[in-house]
């Protein structure tokens, strides 16, 4: 009974296919098991000799010259990606500044308050859906035509968020309302119940409850835009700068784009820069999902 092996007869009564062999796992099982093991395990290979790879070349300007220059074309061992890093960081902050109240409050509207049945609200659900795997190559050329030309914000920091804000806030809207519609109707129905309000409900009960996965979906929908490079080369992001942000009306780049300019470039002192800047990136990653994964863990709730 302990060993977790059925019984002779129980055995004897089961298909072919579903015969019990070793610890009583069905032999299809175990196949498929393997093969999801062997998937994981290419998956995992791959990832780390690509991460050696790129530590490895970039082992020999890994130093603060790599924050604290900016990208120099003649002496390439006194470059840096100053520009770029401070360029991501405005074009990140901006991009959470548009896109995080808005998808929050969309996601709030379509939970809370929208009418499944209006067909109005079924066609901005299919939209959302919709537009979440539409490439960034065509937010780009969207934001190139609508907002650098028609709008005439030109090719600036303001532009770029606001491109990488429509690019990203689809899934901001998806994950909110994730998050909001796996916090129990109960806590809803008991609150309205002691004479709250829908909108004190919302604010004291279900947008509490939920911070956990909307933090966690935002800040891995930010992690995707920080590493996008094609709708903002569409931009005009310049490749080579030597100076800092210094407003929404500035030019800009970013770390995609100037590791980017540096691949392209013929000599191997630019490999060794690109793949410091490659590094420098995915430190950035590994902060903000190390950030939501703590977000989520802390803040989560057991219903």
């Amino acid at each position: 009974m302990g060993s977790g092996l059925l019984d002779e007869d129980t055995a004897a009564a089961l298909p072919e296919g579903r015969r019990l062999e070793g610890r009583g796992v069905p032999w299809r099982e175990r196949l498929f098991q393997l093969g999801l093991w062997a998937s994981l395990a290419v998956g995992v290979v791959f990832l780390a000799s690509l991460l050696v790879y790129v530590v490895v070349e970039a082992w020999p300007r890994l130093d603060l010259r790599i924050l604290t220059h900016f990208p120099d074309i003649i002496d390439p061992s006194n470059a840096g990606a100053q520009s770029a890093v401070m360029g991501t960081i405005w074009v990140i902050a901006f991009t959470a500044l548009y896109c995080l109240p808005t998808g929050i409050l969309t996601a709030i509207y379509l939970e809370e308050y929208a009418d499944p049945h209006r067909w109005y609200n079924r066609v901005v659900e299919i939209n959302i859906q919709n537009l979440a795997a539409v490439p960034s190559i065509v937010y780009g050329i969207l934001g190139l035509g609508i907002i650098a030309r028609g709008m005439g914000f030109g090719q600036t920091v303001l532009t770029a968020s606001l491109t990488l804000s429509l690019l990203v806030l689809p899934t901001v809207i998806i994950a909110a309302r994730e998050a909001i519609r796996a916090v129990p109707q109960s806590i809803r129905e008991a609150s309205l119940a002691l004479g709250a309000t829908r909108w004190q409900t919302i604010r004291r009960q279900v947008l509490p409850a939920a911070v956990p996965g909307m933090a966690t979906g935002s800040i891995l929908a930010l992690s995707r835009a920080i590493g996008e490079a094609a709708p903002l080369l569409l931009l005009g992001g310049l490749a080579f700068i030597t100076f800092n942000p210094s407003g929404l009306d500035s030019p800009f780049t970013v770390l995609p784009i100037q590791i980017f300019n540096w691949i392209s470039q013929s000599r191997a002192e630019f490999i060794s820069l690109a793949s410091a800047a490659i590094v420098v990136l995915l430190v950035i990653l590994l902060a903000m999902n190390s950030l939501a994964i703590w977000l989520r863990n802390h803040y989560s709730h057991r219903w």
